[in-house]
């Protein structure tokens, strides 16, 4: 006999969730807008866990009437969720579909606003890191009472249609040893694991302008691209839990530990998980000193064979698959891919829209039962 999940489990909370949309919102939705396609269940699913009518205040004041900015966020998740590739699709899509422009909050195909209103108030939302807040507060309210047993934290190319910054000529430093070096007279990572250095100075130390990056891919070739990097930490069951957008040049390591520190702040997990370009020394403690047990992969050096880890820890490391499966499915699937605004706060938001609706399917696909089911192609 299966034991039961408790009652304050996330399971639980997202299994009476499913059942709500299911026995009461879903028919009544359906005897005041029509027949539901499974798009518009499950952007339903996803406004409902949401709630972000919160992050937005109505604006007052003397003159014609603002355009209501809880409608328009709505609308740019429901973007990502449709994965429409820019915003006159989506106005010409709120236009034609009745069922979905009401599930944003228009009645009339005349109330949509413009193509010039949805653009300012993008800017506002990226200026305000809305979709970032959406986000947080999503999984601190799922995650509140819920152990999280892996993170896989991964970065991927984030391609732009920007010119690349110039970047400035940096002045060659001897490397110096001594135990009493100042701030500046050590590495990124170095200043990173000090004690007195906070988030936001981790934060406001990366570089987030447009310029050019190279990776290499799954085969060992190399991939160059114009543009950002997203770093993204993955729970288990493909959950996206907090995400750092930065130039592309910066090396994947750099953003390890202010990203560690943010996901430490949000949920409770036990084990990190990391490729062999994580493979440093000030990772692995700073990961001991969170509490958290780190996986990384090793990097070879010189003409030594590259240390193998464990049994028991491959079998674990195999579990950072995850990051992989969520790449692929923001890109294809939330719109990644349809990347038209420039700069990196509007980037960000861009991508974040996609992460909420991914988060929230995600999140839905841990119950078995339910649900809406999945939204045909």
């Amino acid at each position: 006999m299966e034991p039961q999940p408790a009652k304050n489990s996330l399971l639980q909370l997202l299994a009476d969730f499913g059942n709500l949309l299911q026995a009461r919102l879903f028919p009544v939705l359906r005897q005041e807008l029509g027949e539901l396609t499974g798009q518009h269940k499950r952007m339903v699913e996803i406004l409902a866990l949401l709630q972000m009518d919160q992050f937005v205040a109505a604006r007052k004041g003397r003159g014609r009437p603002a355009h209501s900015r809880a409608n328009m966020l709505r609308a740019f998740v429901a973007k990502a969720v449709f994965n429409i590739p820019h915003t006159r699709a989506l106005l010409e899509r709120l236009q034609s579909d009745g069922v979905l422009r009401q599930l944003c909050g228009w009645e009339q195909a005349g109330s949509v606003p413009d193509e010039t209103v949805f653009s300012r108030a993008f800017t506002e939302f990226a200026a305000g890191q809305v979709p970032q807040h959406v986000h947080e507060t999503l999984i601190r309210r799922s995650y509140s009472a819920h152990l999280v047993g892996h993170i896989s934290r991964d970065a991927s190319a984030v391609v732009a249609r920007e010119k690349p910054a110039a970047k400035p000529k940096a002045r060659p430093r001897r490397a110096s040893r001594r135990k009493d070096r100042k701030p500046e007279e050590m590495t990124r990572l170095e200043r990173q694991c000090l004690p007195q250095t906070t988030l936001q100075q981790m934060l406001e130390e990366l570089p987030r302008a447009c310029d050019k990056g190279a990776k290499k891919d799954s085969k060992g070739l190399p991939q160059y691209w114009i543009g950002y990097k997203l770093h993204m930490d993955v729970a288990d069951g493909q959950v996206p839990i907090s995400c750092l957008l930065t130039s592309a040049s910066l090396h994947d390591s750099q953003a390890a530990i202010p990203l560690a520190q943010l996901t430490a702040a949000r949920v409770t997990n036990l084990y990190d998980l990391m490729d062999c370009g994580y493979d440093s020394q000030h990772i692995r403690q700073y990961s001991e000193r969170l509490g958290h047990v780190a996986i990384i992969d090793s990097l070879r050096r010189g003409q030594q064979p590259k240390p193998q880890l464990p049994p028991h820890q491959q079998a674990r490391f195999r579990e950072r698959s995850a990051a992989e499966r969520v790449w692929a499915r923001l890109k294809d699937e939330f719109g990644g891919r349809f990347l038209r605004v420039r700069g990196d706060r509007k980037v960000l938001a861009h991508l974040m829209f996609g992460v909420l609706a991914l988060t929230v399917d995600q999140l839905l696909r841990l119950v078995p039962c339910g649900r809406a089911g999945p939204a045909p192609a």
